[in-house]
Order: structure tokens, then sequence, then C-alpha cells
């Protein structure tokens, strides 16, 4: 493999160590992407909004990507303006001219566009929701077609939304995966169909793939890392006169088993904080209105501020009911901040249960509230798991992923296939 296109319309975390890893193989040709902030430019600074600007910054690229990168943003711009006026009507789920279903199959019709023009590209590697038209392309070409898939295959996904919005139907409305159209869903279908190699990152994501009834491809196992983690002598002290921080961080809708949590906080009562780091859906939902009135609630915060509040808390919790990694998990490790999460995210494949971390069922806030409370009961034993925890985010770097990832898309082979 000589010369590979990846694209993505907002490129997260691991899109960027995927161009890292490809970067570095010698293999990535361009990367396409919706805003890319121009940081070599620092005089575009003073003409932008201090609100908008912190938003863009996020869309910053390493220097080095500059000459292969280039941006298709007027949708995605346009989808960043409506948000941030609040203008629901424009970015409603798939029929907001604007949504995010919108973005992405614009900037799908871009790619095939970008594909009929004269190149040189061997490989494409796109994403989940904007892949089906230009795959289609590729494979017309003859090229190869790389696919991520970052959560769990969509018909699992509705069996588990299905029997939660049976069990809680306060929270249905949060469930955005069971809003998905018809024509959504026979587009996730089409890029399965034609990918020759779907990445996943944990072993719950690729055992969801059994659903699949059009999945032919080679699933390859590239599991995900976390930031660089703090050395043992910056951990902060316990002040056993403050009360114990529980933090989640991640949107509060119930696929990330909000209510299970809250409940988990009812049953310990006083002397526990909970914080709030995400946002809500833009769905009515009276116990999520309660919660984030009655709880410490950050909507948004940078990355850094982000590891900022794992640093400062006793334990993160994350009950998620279905999930294709969790990056909070190792980047609060990477804190030393112990984690309780469940069976349906990476937790298994990162987490030794009850030495650096706990695994505890989905839809279990008994088993929470013990996990937590057991660890504000017995601070050795508390120092003891973060201490492991930063242990293990020292080895789960991302340099299994990039290579992983250099050596499936380069034709090697590799860790992790099959």
């Amino acid at each position: 493999m000589k010369s590979v296109l990846v694209a993505h319309p907002t490129a997260n975390a691991y899109v960027r160590q995927t161009l890292h890893a490809l970067r570095e193989a010698d293999i990535l040709a361009e990367f396409w992407t919706g805003v890319a902030y121009p940081a070599h430019r620092p005089w575009y600074e003073p003409l932008i909004p201090g609100g908008l600007r912190a938003q863009l910054r996020r869309r910053r690229f390493e220097p080095n990507l500059a000459p292969v990168t280039h941006t298709h943003p007027w949708m995605e711009a346009r989808r960043l303006w409506a948000a941030r006026q609040g203008r629901q009507d424009l970015v409603r789920h798939e029929v907001g001219r604007f949504s995010v279903d919108n973005v992405f199959r614009d900037f799908d019709e871009r790619l095939v566009k970008r594909l009929r023009q004269p190149h040189s590209i061997d490989a494409v590697y796109l994403g989940e929701d904007f892949a089906s038209q230009t795959f289609a392309e590729a494979e017309r070409q003859g090229l190869r077609r790389f696919y991520d898939l970052p959560i769990g295959y969509w018909r699992a996904a509705h069996e588990v939304y299905r029997e939660e919005a049976e069990l809680q139907p306060a929270w249905a409305a949060t469930l955005e995966g069971m809003k998905d159209s018809p024509a959504k869903l026979a587009r996730k279908e089409e890029e399965l169909a034609r990918a020759e190699v779907v990445f996943v990152a944990s072993t719950f994501t690729r055992n969801t793939l059994a659903l699949a009834p059009e999945c032919n491809a080679q699933v390859v196992t590239a599991p995900y890392g976390g930031p660089p983690a703090i050395r043992e002598d910056q951990l902060r002290p316990r002040d056993p006169r403050e009360p114990f921080r529980v933090l989640f961080v991640g949107s509060l809708g119930q696929r990330k088993g909000t209510s299970y949590l809250l409940d988990a906080m009812d049953r310990l009562g006083p002397g526990f904080e909970l914080t709030l780091v995400g946002r809500r859906p833009a769905v009515e939902c009276p116990p999520l209105d309660l919660a984030v009135q009655r709880h410490r609630w950050i909507e948004t915060l940078p990355h850094a501020g982000v590891l900022e509040e794992m640093a400062r808390a006793h334990v993160l919790v994350f009950p998620s009911l279905f999930e294709g990694f969790g990056l909070v998990i190792l980047e609060a490790m990477s804190r030393g901040l112990p984690v309780i999460t469940t069976m349906q995210t990476a937790g298994p494949d990162v987490i030794t249960d009850g030495e650096d971390g706990f695994i505890v069922p989905v839809r279990d806030p008994d088993a929470i509230a013990n996990c937590v409370q057991g660890l504000a009961a017995d601070p050795p034993r508390w120092e003891a798991v973060r201490r492991a925890a930063l242990s293990t985010a020292n080895r789960r770097t991302w340099d299994l992923y990039h290579r992983v990832t250099r050596e499936t898309v380069g034709g090697v082979g590799g860790e992790g296939q099959g």
C-alpha cells in the first residue's frame, strides 16, 4: 500500500492517531475533513469571537499534516454556527438542514467527486455514516476500502435501546440511536457490505458484529490509548474532611447509563459529591432536568479541563450500556483515578477487576454504590487502586494502535487482526 486517503468530517482523537500512524509509515496521501483551524495563520484569531475560537481550536492538526490536508467546511461550519445559536430546528437529528447526518451525507458526496478526479490513491480509510457512496465509487475503481466502526453494530445497539426504553421510559427520549431512519440504517449496511477491513477498538464492539448479516470483511481490533500518565508523586492526596468526589464524563443520555449513576448517588447519601461533565440531549427529560440542578454540572470543557477534573476527583463512574471503547476510562486512569465501568465498554479489555478498577453489571446502581462506598470507606485500598490504575495507564499508550493500523493498512499484517 503506497497511497491512502483518510477522511473524517470532524476528526476526533482516534482519527488523529490514525493520521499519525499512516504519516509515520509514509503512506498518507490525503486527509479530508470539514473544518481545519488555521493554526499557522495566527492573525486570524482576533477576527473570531472568543467562544467560537475556543471551539475551532479543537480542529487544529499537527503542522506536518498541512501539505496533505483538504477541507470541505461549509456544511460543518454552518452546523457549528447553528448549534451555538441554539437553532435546534437546523441541527435536529437527520431532518435539520445542518444536522450531523446532512453534514456527513454532503461530505460523502464531496469525497466521491474527489475520487472522480485524477489521483494516484490506492485506498480509502473512512468511518461510519459517511462512507456508503465513496465506498461504492472506490469499489468501482478497484481501491481498497478500510472502515472504522467507532461504536458497536446498530442492530445490537437497538436490542439494548428497546429494552432500556421499556425499563426507563422517562429516559427513552435521550436514546438518540433509536431515531435513525430506515434509509440511514440501510446506508450503514451498505458501508459494512462494501468494506474490506473493519477496524474496531474493543472486544465488545467486535462481538456486536456477529449480528451483521452483510459483513464479510476482515475485522481488526486496534485498541485506543490514553494520554501520557502523570507521575506518582503528582497524585493529589485525599483530604478526609472533603466529600468523596464522584465524576462522570460523557453525554448525559441513557446510552451512557446516566440514570443508574443517579440512582447509585441516591443510595450513597451525604458525604458524596457528584460532578457531571457533558452535554445533555436537546430533548425533554424531567429526571435529567432535576439531576443537572441537583448535582454539579459542567456542560463542556476543553480536554485539559477534563483531565484537571479527573485529577481532583476520587472515582470515575462510567456505567455505559453500549460503548465502542470509552476513552474517558484511560484518560481517568492516566490521572490516577479509579474507574467503575461495565462489561459493555472497553473496560474488560483494560481493567483487572478489583485491582486497577472495577467492572460492574449494566443497570446495577447497587453495584455502583457498593464500589464507591467501599473505596470511600477504605482509604488504603483506594490508594492502592489508584496507583495500580496509573501503572496500567502507563502501559496503555497509543503505540499498539499505531502499529496495528500501520501494519494492516500497509498490508504487512499484524497483532490484533482476525
